[in-house]
């Protein structure tokens, strides 16, 4: 049997060549193929886990499968198309395929695949961390809506902000170097970061709450308010900056 870290990584590969194929040979309305696409990548992730995982739940965008979910015990996270505004637009390529695995609540093995890049990442094989100095810090940002609190963190701590599509598409930039940081603090599902946490987790990434408390997965209520990702340079600077906006508002 394949270890956690390579089924992961298999299955998000698999949906996201799944919604390639979809997206390309597609004449729908941007609604319509989005619906397709988070329908088709669904069902194949959750038959896929059942075939080869079948004492495992499932905890997906579109509901629960599998056994009994239990808090706590093993449990799959998935996301089948993170970002389906971007998928359902020519040419973007920031939108992305989660699988996670959480155990204890935490994640122990994830995947996050970037169709359109052509890339997959895992926890089995996380990629190294860049050894440049951060001159000036880069921070990930929805490229519609970007957060005020987050302008004014960039302002103060000397950030410039890089708009970018999905969850998954901001927190893997973190990871492969892109960008320094993502911040959000409007509330998401598990499913929208479990799996990127997990892998920027294994490349040594500072993950967290705003608050700096620990990002905990498989609770029984599934909306996580907020989140942290960056390299361990700038926790420091981050964290101050965002407690003393916390400690105003109270």
């Amino acid at each position: 049997m394949s270890d956690d870290h390579e089924l992961a990584a298999r299955l998000a590969r698999r949906a996201g060549e799944r919604l390639v194929e979809l997206r390309e040979g597609s004449t729908a309305e941007p609604r319509a193929l989005g619906d397709a696409g988070d329908a088709a990548a669904h069902q194949l992730l959750v038959e896929a886990l059942a075939q080869e995982r079948p004492a495992d739940p499932v905890l997906s965008e579109h509901g629960v499968a599998g056994p009994e979910r239990v808090p706590g015990e093993r449990v799959w996270i998935v996301d089948p198309l993170d970002g389906t505004r971007e998928f359902t637009e020519a040419g973007r390529t920031d939108w992305a395929v989660h699988v996670a695995l959480a155990e204890r609540h935490e994640v122990i093995a994830s995947a996050v695949a970037l169709p359109a890049q052509g890339v997959v990442l895992d926890t089995g094989a996380p990629p190294k961390q860049p050894t440049r100095p951060i001159e000036r810090p880069r921070i990930a940002v929805s490229r519609s809506r970007p957060p005020e609190f987050v302008t004014a963190i960039a302002a103060e701590i000397g950030a410039d902000l890089v708009p970018m599509g999905s969850a998954g598409a901001k927190i893997t930039a973190v990871v492969l170097g892109e960008v320094d940081a993502y911040l959000h603090g409007g509330g998401q599902y598990e499913w929208d970061s479990a799996a990127p946490v997990g892998i920027a987790r294994a490349a040594g990434l500072h993950t967290s709450r705003l608050d700096g408390t620990e990002l905990v997965y498989d609770r029984p209520d599934p909306w996580l308010p907020d989140l942290l990702v960056c390299r361990r340079e700038l926790a420091v600077d981050l964290l101050a900056a965002l407690s003393d906006r916390i400690e105003g508002s109270r």
